[in-house]
């Protein structure tokens, strides 16, 4: 026994460490020469390593379960080297094929290899026809070597393999011992003992996107993303594709027609803050409890700014929402555009469009943006400060999502006033993000108003984000500001809403700020968060041209419609009625105004087309 857990500690110990061995690869491929130092290639190795340690923690479960075996049963030493090597070649033939690959391909796609790639091998005669004889013999070589250099070194490791089984009184311990190697192990797959499971968000950390490509894993890379579909387009295939572009030309919010017919703003480039409220439904919003209002704060800044009277989330999930405020992309129903990291980089984006125009931007969440890959969406859109869990040292107490928010919006309140006298001083406005997270599940908070778990948890954020609000106004920094409340999706209250009714999906939106020319209003048009990209660019007076679903809601000539999505199903609302389609079964659930069926059908559609372009 006492070579059984050296053996598979060395497994692990050499897969890491085979994996490390590859980055040096890209490195001198893709960063050598660029102006990069010493510390950021040692921060590409030290951020990479995680993912490093989950192909690891994968490549050493076989060898796990047969060590478990051997403790109780007699396996032939040569049997069971035999099958080892075998395994462990195919992993090797496996991992090098993927790294000679990818190494030739980020040259001309820009990002780290995933399953596209099986798609140009549905056609293998095209696909190596395309390939240059001298680069497919350069990589053939990298493969050889790669190969060959792994199946050495696991050579090395099976010989530490101890096929001899131990008396039952001695295996039963050894076996609760092995139990709690799987469990380090199943850790390491997992990427952690925290709320984001492993993936390629993980090891982003700078605004250098080659740099976090360098970090990458390839192996996990393509791995991980082998189960997402990859034919997008042909999901959703309700009209031919003629017809489709025809009907979504008439949809689009980047039309030559798409002018506000009014200005909100007093100030031409304000200082832009985009608060998303985690899970703030309008009926939570418009509910109280003996007489005392649930948000007070909200309904408070209602009567204040500007309020979006018919406003709807895209989808039921903050990741979906998230794409749907920032880049004004419609939500997917089954898939998520944002864990698709090739995907999603050519996204348009509100920060990348201010970015150009002269804003720093910067993006603030109290929990871990790993989760998701929020944070590789994040730097991939042009957000170039993040600040995270990972950043802060408060003498406060974690949830199970991070800082809480009266934290939060401590901190976030006094930064938002700093950015704003940097800002006069230097002449560069800012944008800045903020997603609340104490509304959330287990919704435990260091509050109690109400009996009420959940409700007492969005009652303590909306006290929250009013205390932070009250105290902007009491500064300078308010008459340069405008801030944007804006839930990223609803929540099912009461509990007998049907988790696909228009009013499930139904949330707030406030304009508040000095930099507002306008009087308290109530905007009555139909909308929804993919409409709020246009509509602040426009107010902006910055053209919005590359965001074809977002639409001006100012812009008198565009069409005023809500539109969401939710597992395999949609729906639209407007000033007419709404529908409701489950697109698997192919029926209708609800329906009280039929013209809006093609409407849906027809985002549905395109969203996918869209994604399977990308």
């Amino acid at each position: 026994m006492k070579r059984k857990l050296p053996f598979l500690f060395a497994v692990f110990v050499a897969t890491v460490l085979l994996m490390a061995s590859l980055k040096p690869f890209f490195l001198v491929s893709y960063v050598f020469g660029h102006g990069f130092g010493l510390r950021d290639w040692v921060l590409v190795f030290l951020h990479g390593l995680s993912l490093d340690l989950t192909v690891a923690g994968y490549v050493t479960v076989v060898p796990l379960l047969l060590v478990f075996a051997s403790l109780w049963v007699r396996i032939p030493g040569r049997v069971a080297r035999r099958l080892l090597n075998g395994y462990f070649a195919l992993v090797s033939v496996v991992s090098a094929a993927i790294f000679a690959v990818d190494l030739a391909l980020y040259e001309h796609w820009g990002f780290r290899i995933d399953s596209t790639v099986l798609i140009y091998l549905a056609d293998p005669g095209e696909a190596v026809a395309s390939v240059d004889f001298w680069l497919g013999v350069r990589q053939t070589l990298l493969f050889v070597l790669c190969a060959a250099a792994m199946i050495g070194c696991y050579r090395s490791v099976v010989r530490l393999f101890d096929d001899e089984p131990l008396p039952w009184r001695a295996a039963l311990p050894w076996s609760m011992g092995l139990v709690l190697f799987a469990g380090v192990d199943f850790l390491a797959i997992r990427g952690g003992v925290h709320v984001s499971v492993a993936n390629v968000s993980k090891v982003y950390f700078s605004t250098e996107m080659v740099l976090n490509h360098a970090a990458i894993n390839p192996v996990f890379s393509f791995l991980s993303s082998l189960g997402n579909k990859s034919d997008y387009a042909s999901q959703y295939p309700f009209f031919d594709e003629e017809t489709r572009a025809r009907n979504f030309d008439a949809l689009r919010g980047n039309r030559p027609d798409a002018v506000p017919a009014e200005r909100l703003l007093a100030v031409s480039r304000p200082n832009v803050v985009i608060v998303i409220l985690e899970s703030f439904a309008r009926t939570v919003m418009d509910a109280d409890v003996g007489g005392s209002p649930v948000m007070p704060s909200m309904q408070r800044l209602k009567s204040q700014g500007v309020w979006f009277e018919n406003f709807f989330a895209n989808s039921f999930r903050t990741d979906r929402g998230e794409v749907a405020i920032l880049s004004g992309f419609p939500a997917q129903t089954l898939a998520s555009i944002m864990k698709l990291p090739a995907k999603n980089r050519s996204l348009p984006s509100v920060a990348r469009s201010l970015a150009r125009e002269g804003y720093d931007t910067r993006f603030v969440y109290g929990g871990d943006l790993n989760f998701t890959n929020q944070s590789s969406y994040m730097y991939a859109t042009g957000w170039k400060e993040l600040f995270w869990q990972k950043d802060f040292s408060f003498d406060a107490p974690t949830s199970k999502w991070g800082y809480d928010d009266r934290v939060m919006c401590d901190w976030f309140g006094g930064r938002v006033i700093e950015w704003c006298d940097r800002a006069r001083e230097t002449g560069r406005p800012f944008l800045a993000g903020f997603l609340t997270l104490s509304s959330h599940a287990p919704f435990e908070v260091p509050y109690d108003k109400f009996a009420d778990r959940e409700l007492n948890a969005m009652a303590f954020t909306d006290e929250c984000v009013g205390r932070m609000i009250e105290r902007w106004k009491a500064s300078p920094a308010w008459d340069d500001l405008l801030v944007v409340l804006v839930a990223d999706h609803g929540f099912p209250y009461p509990k007998s809403l049907v988790y696909n009714e228009p009013l499930r999906h139904r949330i707030p939106m406030i304009w508040t700020g000095g930099a507002l020319a306008t009087p308290p209003r109530a905007v009555d048009e139909y909308a929804s968060q993919i409409d709020l990209c246009a509509t602040l660019l426009g107010q902006l007076g910055i053209a919005h041209d590359d965001f074809e679903y977002s639409k001006d809601i100012f812009a008198p000539a565009l069409p005023k419609f809500a539109y969401y999505a939710f597992n395999e199903g949609f729906g639209v609302v407007d000033a007419s009625g709404h529908v409701v389609y489950d697109a698997a079964a192919g029926r209708v659930l609800d329906e009280t105004a039929p013209g809006l069926l093609d409407i849906g059908r027809t985002m549905l559609q395109t969203t996918y087309v869209d994604i399977g372009r990308r």
